[in-house]
């Protein structure tokens, strides 16, 4: 039989050897020792075979290596590190490679300006580019209009006063289109400013989530300094991106064009000529030299994202570094990172001088041809002295559009590149889901089982080899061993922050994969041995455990925990602040203020790691009563890590971890008489300190 191979039937289609087990793979022939399984293979995928009975002579232990080498290394790819102090792409990463990055970023941003279902937002667009439309129209009738009143001042007319209403009008026509230019401008980023802070709001707090939702290796391995430097740079060039694009990008081309249009028309392809060629030398200049002098902001992003992870985990580690007398090697450190930033910044600031002296040269070169052009026209009688002046001003209009495209060129390319790690965190670290067809955690009792779990956080060092065991319904469970034989992984695969190499682990026999990752971690109750602590007071601190309980509640579970007295002691008492990481109290304090929140949640499963390793003996006794009160009021589950083993001498089962395998199981009496590794351990902490007359009487 195929019994026991739904771990088998969830991994195999992951890996080469039995993927033509797949119903997506090409067919092929799977032979096993002989055992030809193709009629099976070839109308049902392997997750069916094992519900279906299939009797074959199949030997899984290579398959089991295989599984276990093949699962750890892509446990170990699964989270793919954004390396946050470098300042982007990586440096292989082609120009071709990086527009398309580039573009995807740029359409993933232009999602939220005409979202799917949001007709007030889209409203909004159409708004904003009617406003855009008729403030480019009258921009370009400015020029015309004033044309059009030097020409008229250079008519004779019998009647000053004809030439006053005349000429007056065309003024007053001329101020008119100024001003609905501005106007029409200043109205289009108003309507546009809900838009651009709605999109940085959506994109920080999807980002902000899907951190929230990324495994534990993830945030084990990343830098908070330099990460979050990283993601408010993204933010705050989201807005600016936007901007960009409609206020600049997509104004300038419209007005370029009617530009051309109205050139061509009035005077010739050759005026329109030139502008196009200046355009697109001025362009082409540009984009040149701004990707030339994208890698000086790259070096630089990097350098500044190092100084922020540098300083941040010496503000974060101020007792160590006072106690090794290490703050000058601390400023060093900063320090360098903060001379490379300065290198790259001047780097940055004389490309960019060379950058705005090109773009005035070509500038200046298109305006003074067309200059010559139109004053030859007006020699030959072909124009006037209005059109020299209107073609100069159409022609130096465009001049500040084109400044602007230079430089928000030059920062939408930072931008871009501040923005690559935000983006990719979301592309490239995709958190764990829940299967498809996940069902609720249905509780009855809280039986665990672990069934032949192999699993290691690195592929060459397994943690833990084929563990097996079981923790009874409603009983108090210890697991000691010595250090690093896995005892607090055992929590960490329970909770389904890592996935097992191999093996199956069991919730009331429910496969804890197949249940919905929020309804288990719901029922489950966890003390760790670092103990998280808001920078907020302790009555919130308290109550994260259940954010709807009540005050008298959060007392009550601080009272169980033997922390109320020393809360009443403090001059603000519950509205006392804990400090960052909760530094302004005491390792003892945290511990209890973390048993009382997990007090407060209830859960029918709890899991304390060390939960009492930082109290003194009469606090640990008191609290341990307390706790072995709590569990015999509504008989749930639990499981205790510990070290001193004075503090489970009573649990109902006690299972010794070596080497990743369960060595000894059994009760406080029965490992003794056993005389083995509990034993061993007992008389060793016997030997060292005294112990509480209940463990001198058991010895």
């Amino acid at each position: 039989m195929l019994a026991g191979g739904s771990h088998l039937s969830r991994t195999c289609c992951r890996y080469p050897i039995f993927k033509a087990f797949s119903s997506a793979a090409p067919p092929r022939v799977p032979v096993f020792r002989g055992v030809n399984i193709t009629p099976l293979a070839s109308n049902c995928p392997l997750p069916c075979l094992h519900r279906i009975g299939v009797q074959t002579r199949i030997n899984f232990r290579p398959f089991s290596f295989c599984n276990v080498r093949l699962n750890a290394q892509n446990d170990a790819k699964s989270t793919k590190l954004p390396d946050a102090t470098k300042g982007g792409a990586s440096s292989r990463t082609t120009a071709r490679e990086q527009r398309r990055k580039d573009w995807i970023v740029v359409r993933k941003l232009l999602e939220n300006v005409w979202p799917k279902d949001d007709w007030g937002t889209r409203g909004r667009v159409v708004l904003g580019f009617t406003l855009l439309i008729t403030g480019k129209v009258l921009n370009v009738q400015v020029p015309q209009l004033f044309k059009s009143v030097i020409d008229m001042l250079g008519l004779e007319v019998g009647s000053h006063a004809t030439v006053w209403v005349v000429a007056g009008s065309l003024i007053l026509g001329y101020g008119a289109a100024r001003i609905g230019a501005t106007l029409f401008g200043e109205l289009l980023s108003a309507v546009f400013a809900n838009i651009g802070q709605r999109a940085i709001r959506r994109v920080a707090r999807e980002t902000f989530e899907h951190l929230l939702n990324l495994n534990l290796k993830f945030h084990l391995s990343r830098q908070t300094g330099a990460l979050t430097r990283a993601i408010d740079r993204g933010t705050k060039g989201i807005a600016f991106i936007l901007q960009a694009v409609l206020f600049r990008i997509v104004p300038t081309a419209f007005e370029i064009s009617m530009v051309c249009g109205i050139l061509t028309y009035k005077f010739g392809w050759d005026f329109a000529a030139i502008t196009l060629t200046t355009l697109a030398a001025y362009t082409w200049f540009t984009v040149r030299t701004t990707s030339w002098r994208t890698h000086f902001r790259r070096d630089a992003n990097k350098a500044d994202n190092k100084a922020a992870a540098v300083s941040v985990d010496s503000l974060i580690n101020y007792e160590a570094v006072k106690h090794f007398n290490n703050e000058k090697y601390e400023v060093a450190q900063y320090d360098k990172h903060l001379e490379e930033y300065e290198k790259s910044s001047v780097k940055i600031t004389t490309s960019l001088a060379y950058l705005n002296s090109g773009q005035s040269v070509i500038f200046s070169t298109a305006l003074t041809a067309t200059m010559f052009l139109a004053a030859q026209g007006v020699l030959n009688g072909t124009m006037t002295i209005g059109d020299l002046v209107m073609v100069n001003q159409l022609i130096f209009q465009l001049s500040l559009p084109l400044n602007f495209l230079g430089s928000i060129y030059r920062e939408i390319r930072q931008n871009l590149l501040d923005m690559e790690i935000l983006f990719n965190l979301q592309m490239e670290n995709m958190p764990a889901k829940d299967r498809s067809g996940a069902r609720p955690l249905e509780l009855n009792g809280g039986s665990i089982r672990f069934d032949n779990v192999t699993f290691g956080y690195h592929p060459d060092r397994p943690i833990f080899r084929n563990l097996s065991f079981t923790v009874p319904a409603g009983k108090k469970v210890a697991i000691v061993g010595p250090s690093g034989c896995g005892k607090s992984t055992v929590f960490r695969i329970l909770y389904r922050f890592y996935d097992p190499w191999s093996g199956r682990i069991f919730i009331d026999d429910q496969d804890i994969h197949d249940i919905q990752s929020e309804s288990l971690r719901r029922f489950i109750g966890v003390v760790p041995q670092d103990t998280p602590l808001f920078h907020s007071d302790i009555l919130h601190n308290i109550r994260y455990g259940r954010l709807d309980a009540t005050d008298e509640e959060v007392k009550a579970a601080a009272i169980k925990a033997s922390v109320h007295d020393a809360i009443m002691s403090l001059p603000d008492g519950y509205k006392t602040t804990v400090g960052e990481r909760g530094l302004m109290i005491s390792g003892g304090e945290k511990q209890r203020l973390a048993i009382a929140r997990v007090l407060l949640k209830n859960p029918p499963i709890l899991f304390f790691d060390e939960a009492t390793s930082a109290l003194d003996a009469q606090t640990e006794s008191e609290i341990m009563r307390s706790i072995n009160n709590t569990l015999l009021d509504s008989a749930r589950t639990s499981i205790f890590i510990a070290h001193r083993l004075r503090t489970i001498v009573e649990a109902d089962l006690i299972i010794v971890l070596k080497d990743g395998q369960v060595v000894e199981q059994g009760t406080h009496e029965e490992l003794l008489r056993l005389g083995g590794l509990y034993h061993d351990m007992w008389v060793q902490q016997a030997s060292d300190g005294p112990t509480d007359d209940t463990a001198a009487q058991q010895t």
